[in-house]
C-alpha cells in the first residue's frame, strides 16, 4: 500500500474492519434462526427428527464444498487483475440475493431452503476470501494482529446488534407490527440482506486496491493467468513447510470450531431447547466475544500468537465434553458464554498468523488456497456429525466426537515454527520494494 497519513490509515483500516460488521449478520441471524426454521420445513415434509438434523449438516457441507471449489482460481485471478473489491461485491451480491429470497420460504420446501443456504454460504465465504486477502496490504506488520482482532470484534458487535433486534421481533412480533413469530423469522432474513449491503459501502469506497504484481510467464488473460498462478502455487507450496504445517493444524481445529457454530442450534432444537432461548444464547456469544476477541489480541502480544490459539483450543475441548451432557437451556447459555470467550480470538489470530507466513504480492491467491483447503477440510466435521447422528439416532455422540479436531489441531500447531515461516514468506515476497 502507498504511504498514507495516520488519519487516512485509520480510515482505511476501520473501513476494512466494517465488512466484518456487515457480513457477520449472516453468521449470527441466519445461523441462529435458519437451522430450526429449516428443520420445521423438513418436518412439514415428513422428515424425522434425527434425519432433519442430518440433512442440515449435509446442507452446510455442500455449501462449503461449493465455496471451496471457486476460491483458489478466483483468488489467483484477482491477484492478476487487481480486482479484489470487485470480487467482494460480486460474492456479497450473491449472498445478499440468496438471503433476501429466504424471506419467501414457506410450507415444506426444505430443498429450496437448502439451495438458498448453499448460495448464501458461497456468497459470504467467497467474499471473505478477497476481504481477508486485503489484510496484509492495508495493515502494517506491527498492527496485523490488532487489526485482525478488531475486524472480528466489530463482527461481533454488528452481528450481535442485528441479532438482538431480530430476537425482539421474534419474541414480540405484534409490538413491531409483524403478524406472528414465523413471519418475524423471515423478516429477520430480509434484514440480514439489507444490513450486509449497507455496511459493505465503507470498504468499497475507502479501501484501495493493492498494487498488482505480475509474475513472469503468467500471460495476459485473466483466467489463463489465474490458472497459471494457481498451478505455480501448488508447485511452490513445498517451499512453505511451516505454512503447510500450520494449514494442517488449522484444517483440523477450525473444522471443529465451524461444526460447533453450524450445528449448535440444530442440536439444541433436537434435544428440546426453545428457539428463543437458543437465539438469545447466540446473541450472548456475540457480546461476550467483543471484549474477549480484543483480549486475545493482547494475550498474543504477551505469550505469542501460537500459544494464545492453543489456549483457546483447550477451552474448546472442555466445551465438547460439556456439550455431551447438555440437557437444559441453562447448560446452553453456559456453553454460549464459553464459546464467546474463545471463538473470535482463535479465528482472528489464525487469520493474522496465516497473513504473516504468505508472500504479500500473492495474498488473494494464498487466501483462496487457504479458504478452499479450510472449506474442504471443514466438510468433514458436519458430515461426521450427520453420520453419527443418523447411526446413533441422536446427536449427543456427535458433539463428543469433535474433540479429535481440537486435540489433533493443537498438537500440529505446537510444532509450527512461526519465525521460520515468516522468514520464508519474506524471501519469496514479489511485492518487496513496491509502493
Amino acid at each position: 500500500m502507498q504511504r498514507v497519513s495516520k488519519r487516512e490509515y485509520r480510515r482505511i483500516v476501520n473501513s476494512w474492519a466494517m465488512y466484518d460488521w456487515a457480513n457477520s449478520a449472516f453468521y449470527t441471524t441466519v445461523l441462529a434462526m435458519f437451522p430450526p426454521f429449516f428443520r420445521e420445513l423438513a418436518r412439514s415434509a415428513g422428515v424425522g427428527e434425527a434425519d432433519a438434523t442430518a440433512y442440515w449438516a449435509y446442507t452446510t457441507s455442500i455449501g462449503l464444498l461449493a465455496a471451496a471449489l471457486l476460491g483458489p482460481i478466483l483468488g489467483a485471478i484477482s491477484d492478476h487483475t487487481g480486482s479484489k473489491k470487485k470480487y467482494i461485491a460480486s460474492f456479497a451480491g450473491l449472498g445478499i440475493l440468496a438471503t433476501t429470497a429466504m424471506f419467501f420460504l414457506k410450507g415444506a420446501d426444505y430443498r429450496f431452503a437448502s439451495l438458498l443456504f448453499v448460495l448464501g454460504t458461497v456468497g459470504v465465504a467467497g467474499s471473505n476470501v478477497f476481504y481477508e486477502s486485503l489484510l496484509p496490504h492495508i495493515a502494517s506488520k506491527e498492527d496485523i494482529d490488532r487489526i485482525s482482532t478488531r475486524g472480528y470484534a466489530l463482527g461481533y458487535v454488528g452481528g450481535g446488534t442485528l441479532l438482538v433486534i431480530n430476537v425482539l421481533w421474534f419474541s414480540f412480533p405484534e409490538t413491531f407490527w409483524i403478524p406472528d413469530s414465523e413471519t418475524a423469522v423471515r423478516v429477520s432474513f430480509l434484514s440480514v440482506a439489507i444490513w450486509w449491503g449497507l455496511f459493505s459501502i465503507p470498504l468499497m469506497r475507502n479501501v484501495p486496491e493493492p498494487v498488482v504484481v505480475h509474475i513472469r510467464g503468467e500471460g495476459e488473460g485473466a483466467l489463463g493467468a489465474g490458472l497459471w498462478r494457481l498451478f505455480q502455487t501448488f508447485l511452490e507450496v513445498r517451499k512453505y513447510r511451516q505454512l503447510l504445517l500450520f494449514l494442517l493444524a488449522f484444517w483440523l481445529y477450525n473444522d471443529g470450531i465451524g461444526t460447533i457454530m453450524k450445528m449448535a442450534v440444530a442440536y439444541g432444537d433436537e434435544i428440546g431447547i426453545g428457539v428463543t432461548e437458543m437465539v438469545v444464547a447466540f446473541a450472548l456469544t456475540q457480546f461476550v466475544g467483543i471484549p474477549c476477541t480484543f483480549a486475545f489480541g493482547w494475550l498474543a502480544g504477551r505469550i505469542g500468537v501460537k500459544q494464545a490459539i492453543l489456549s483457546g483450543l483447550s477451552v474448546y475441548v472442555v466445551i465438547s465434553i460439556f456439550g455431551f451432557f447438555m440437557t437444559t437451556a441453562t447448560h446452553f447459555f453456559i456453553l454460549a458464554i464459553a464459546v464467546g470467550l474463545v471463538q473470535g480470538g482463535t479465528q482472528a489470530l489464525s487469520r493474522s498468523l496465516f497473513s504473516r507466513m504468505i508472500p504479500k504480492g500473492r495474498s488473494a491467491e494464498f487466501f483462496g488456497f487457504f479458504s478452499t483447503s479450510e472449506k474442504l477440510a471443514g466438510m468433514v466435521g458436519p458430515v461426521l456429525f450427520g453420520v453419527v447422528s443418523q447411526l446413533s439416532g441422536e446427536s449427543r455422540l456427535s458433539i463428543l466426537s469433535l474433540i479429535v479436531f481440537f486435540v489433533g489441531g493443537g498438537l500440529l500447531l505446537s510444532r509450527v515454527n512461526v519465525d521460520e515461516g515468516c522468514r520464508v514468506a519474506q524471501e519469496n515476497d514479489l511485492s518487496k520494494g513496491v509502493r
